[in-house]
């Protein structure tokens, strides 16, 4: 963890209320990163200029002084009625030193949920005076650990990672200012793998970055024959089964050599949020269903047809944690007839018919889904990187 600061004055002209700090608070990469990755944040404390008209009025200059500010980054984890932690009472020793005051530091005040995850509290001053237009900075720079949980929202288990900068006045409340960061883990990356102990220049990010390449750049078609008590309905391919967030899943339908007709299909992209065993309050829970992307067709009377399922950028990749296991999988609903088509004078005056007696057949195929890389995460998802309070 560093910590530099730097101070200077601003010569802007505006109007502000006297007696107050500003503290600003903006993610140097933004706000998604990796487990492991190092997350930079500028902090700035700030006592705004006043207006001309008042400063005209003020014999001297206005000092404001904070006694003291710290930072940390945390993860609370919350969960439903669904949900029973192997420890059910049990409290983290911050928040029961902190039930009772508003005088401690404690970035879960306030927050629902379990504390599972959390950095060591960074001091950035004590006694800071700061006169009417002057401001000072600090740069914030911690690692993420490798085995933390990535942010997750899902319908029984929520994942979320916070970067709280408190500070206070002297003999009043602790004031409190809250980043939010969005944490990628890459499952595949084992921390105790020998190879990786032989890479003493390679960060853990550099690493991370290195096994995404090579995981989801690998292309090997992987063939499957649909088939139903009737016979064959279709040849289906995926040209890989690795992806990244932002991707196309790709694959093609051969109904060349089809015995059974086909007359609609319908892919999805789901996710099967599953609870541990031991953390079911209910034996007979099974895992949640949540769809997202989806792909149809009409394809009577094809031979072949294309799946273009793009992977929204929002999702969370697969993992699994002593509390929750997340997994992808692509959903296939095939609608097949018993009937055979119609031969027609020619193509170009062929109708489908009418009516179809139909049936209905699903079938489920397992994907792996894998975080983006930092730039492309950036780019492609527009969030709040600024944030702000006022003391």
């Amino acid at each position: 963890m560093k910590l530099f600061f730097s101070s200077f004055t601003c010569n802007c002209h505006c109007s502000a209320a006297g007696n107050m700090i500003e503290v600003t608070a903006k993610l140097v990469k933004g706000p998604v990163y990796l487990a492991g990755e190092i997350v930079e944040c500028y902090i700035t404390f700030s006592n705004p200029p006043v207006s001309l008209h008042k400063r005209a009025q003020s014999n001297s200059d206005v000092l404001e002084s904070l006694a003291w500010a710290s930072v940390q980054i945390h993860c609370q984890c919350s969960t439903n009625s669904r949900v029973t932690y192997p420890d059910g009472n049990l409290y983290t020793a911050e928040q029961l030193s902190i039930a009772n005051t508003d005088t401690s530091f404690a970035p879960c005040r306030g927050e629902r949920g379990h504390v599972i995850l959390s950095t060591k509290p960074r001091i950035l001053f004590c006694d800071l005076r700061l006169s009417t237009g002057e401001n000072k900075s600090y740069l914030y720079s911690e690692v993420l650990p490798s085995e933390a949980p990535p942010s997750y929202r899902g319908q029984a288990v929520k994942y979320s990672y916070k970067i709280t900068v408190g500070t206070q006045r002297v003999n009043s409340p602790i004031k409190l200012l809250r980043v939010p960061l969005r944490v990628l883990v890459v499952v595949d990356l084992a921390p105790t793998n020998p190879f990786l102990e032989t890479q003493q220049k390679e960060t853990p990010f550099d690493l991370a970055v290195q096994v995404l390449q090579n995981i989801t750049a690998k292309r090997s078609p992987n063939f499957y024959n649909i088939t139903n008590t009737r016979g064959k309905v279709v040849r289906f391919c995926l040209f890989k089964q690795a992806y990244k967030l932002g991707e196309d899943i790709v694959g093609t339908f051969d109904f060349t050599d089809a015995t059974v007709p086909c007359v609609q299909l319908l892919v999805i992209l789901q996710s099967e949020e599953e609870i541990a065993p031991g953390c079911k309050r209910w034996s007979k829970q099974g895992p949640t269903v949540i769809s997202y992307s989806k792909f149809h067709e009409v394809c009577y009377n094809l031979k072949h047809s294309q799946l273009i399922l793009p992977i929204p950028l929002h999702i969370t990749p697969a993992f699994s944690t002593d509390l929750v296991s997340l997994t992808w999988r692509l959903h296939f609903e095939f609608v097949t007839s018993t009937a055979t088509p119609a031969a027609g004078a020619s193509q170009d005056t062929w109708q489908g018919p009418s009516t179809l007696d139909i049936e209905t057949m699903v079938w489920n195929l397992a994907v792996r889904i894998y975080p983006s890389t930092h730039l492309q995460m950036s780019g492609g998802v527009q969030a709040q990187s600024k944030y702000r309070v006022t003391i």
